[in-house]
């Protein structure tokens, strides 16, 4: 299990005002904020501030491919994906299912001030089990 991730940024306000509005549909908010980094979780305890960023030059190269987070329905999902283009994002994947990953993955994504994918996604096992059937 993970504890957190720290995402390196090249402008900390313009990415504190990105993710506070992308990730707020997901129940994240900023409870940390030091001179050169943020921390959001969905409660203000160790641990659970679990997504941090700090400031740094950010190369051309990501260290990642995606970083989801969990959305607790298909709402969840549209409203990060509206909140985060509304806060300058870039559309990376509308909501939808993504039965190339499962039946029930149900995703969207959008790129981030520094280039980031960033992902919110609810795995929807009803459909899953209806497709199984």
């Amino acid at each position: 299990m993970l504890n957190h991730i720290t995402l390196r940024v090249n402008d900390l306000e313009k990415s504190k005002k990105f993710f506070l509005a992308a990730l707020g549909p997901l129940g994240y908010k900023l409870f940390v904020e030091k001179e050169k980094s943020a921390g959001f979780g969905q409660a203000d305890i160790e641990g659970n501030r679990d997504f941090w960023i700090k400031e740094g030059e950010v190369g051309e190269t990501k260290s990642f491919y995606c970083l989801a987070f969990t959305a607790p329905n298909k709402e969840g999902v549209e409203n990060f994906y509206r909140a985060a283009l509304e806060a300058g994002g870039v559309d990376n994947g509308a909501p939808g299912y993504r039965p190339q990953y499962h039946a029930g993955y149900y995703a969207a994504f959008v790129l981030g001030p520094d280039g980031y994918n960033i992902e919110a996604v609810f795995d929807d096992w009803e459909k899953l089990r209806t497709v199984a059937k």
